[in-house]
């Protein structure tokens, strides 16, 4: 798979990147699209999944062909996220936590020996991957309010403490986890860990009973003295604080990509509704007021898209450790925060549009609408998005 994501600067997709949006469109309407209802139901995760993503060549985007991966860019990437998104967002939201949060940053920031032994199962289907971040008191003060350390002993280090909201955390086999190795230095002294399901010491706390997306399995996971070889070290002692701030970066642009794919999603259902559903002797879609909505919608959207492909784009260019800071740091923040409030908003008329059908739950346009308002808070809330953008514009 060849690299193809920076024409898309030219305001449009080139042929080969419309022909992967299309062709993961198509098989994931066809694979994915039907098992949404149960995955909302039971909180239902398909092991099926990820060996189907498998044979289409959508794990390892980003990853040498030598190690099993496709050898794509990040754009292509995106575009896969973009076309999960439409139709089936809990997928598509585990595909990030596997693909990008732990994925791409393995393959980034690991050893050689790591890359090699943990990237191959990762690729092909076989191992579900997660990242350990975020915990009961530290959400947008990730990094300061961190309390899970890391003990050096031997040839060995001991994990302790507790990572919540941990998106695949049920399912995951490896899991890219940051904890403090010196408290003593902040923010300055976390350091990042490959841990496996099977390490003693790790347990999956609880599956939590989330609102929206519930297909995409989310859990609080537990280090109890966790024994994790000193190999598994990514990257420096005390330097994970760059393999975090760049993956956050990534982060919130391929985030941005849901948005896109459910908002278009909606508009789609939405149109559908408008031109089929009658009242006063009339389809809905003849009145003015359904159709500024619609109108809307579609701005909504567009501007969504325009904004989205120059900041995945931009992700083909930046060079490993170069984010948390400047202009992709201010332009990946800017591309969240405007994709997720207007795809609520435009979810949100989509379910004005449908009326009491809307507000029922089983219904496809009632699952978009509850699981959009995640896409405001995960990846950095709203009003952490607006910190960065004023503070990189003020300097």
């Amino acid at each position: 798979m060849q690299p193809v994501g920076t024409r898309a600067g030219q305001f449009g997709l080139a042929p080969d990147q419309q022909e992967i949006l299309d062709t993961v469109a198509g098989f994931a309407r066809q694979t994915f699209w039907p098992l949404q209802q149960r995955m909302d139901d039971e909180e239902w995760w398909p092991d099926t999944v990820m060996p189907a993503l498998a044979s289409m060549g959508l794990l390892g985007v980003t990853v040498s062909p030598s190690l099993g991966g496709a050898g794509g860019d990040f754009f292509t990437s995106a575009l896969i996220t973009q076309a999960l998104a439409r139709w089936n967002p809990a997928i598509a939201l585990s595909y990030i936590a596997h693909e990008n949060l732990c994925v791409n940053n393995i393959a980034l920031n690991a050893s050689e020996a790591l890359k090699a032994r943990y990237l191959p199962p990762l690729c092909d289907g076989r191992a579900i991957g997660a990242l350990g971040l975020t915990e009961p008191g530290a959400g947008s003060d990730a990094l300061g309010a961190m309390a899970t350390t890391a003990r050096r002993d031997g040839d060995r280090y001991v994990l302790n403490g507790r990572k919540l909201f941990i998106t695949n955390g049920p399912v995951a086999d490896v899991l890219l986890v940051y904890a403090k190795t010196d408290r003593s230095k902040g923010a300055k002294g976390i350091s990042a860990f490959i841990v496996e399901k099977g390490f003693k010491g790790f347990a999956v706390a609880q599956k939590l009973d989330k609102m929206g997306f519930r297909g995409s399995t989310t859990a609080e996971l537990l280090f109890d003295d966790c024994e994790v070889p000193a190999e598994n070290l990514v990257g420096v002692e005390n330097r994970g604080v760059a393999v975090v701030m760049s993956g956050l970066d990534l982060e919130r642009a391929i985030v941005a990509m849901i948005n896109l794919g459910m908002a278009e999603r909606a508009l789609d259902l939405a149109l559908d509704y408008a031109r089929t559903r009658e009242q006063f002797g009339r389809r809905i879609g003849d009145f003015q007021l359904v159709q500024g909505k619609l109108a809307e919608m579609y701005v909504g959207v567009e501007t969504m898209r325009a904004l989205c492909y120059r900041a995945c784009a931009a992700a083909n260019d930046i060079e490993p450790g170069q984010g948390g800071r400047g202009e992709f740091h201010k332009l990946t923040a800017a591309t969240i925060l405007h994709a997720a409030e207007t795809c609520t908003q435009v979810v949100s008329d989509a379910v004005q549009i449908f009326g009491g059908a809307g507000y029922m739950r089983e219904t496809e346009i009632n699952r978009l609408y509850r699981a959009s308002k995640l896409l405001e808070i995960g990846a950095g809330t709203t009003e952490i998005r607006k910190i960065i953008i004023a503070g990189e514009l003020l300097g």
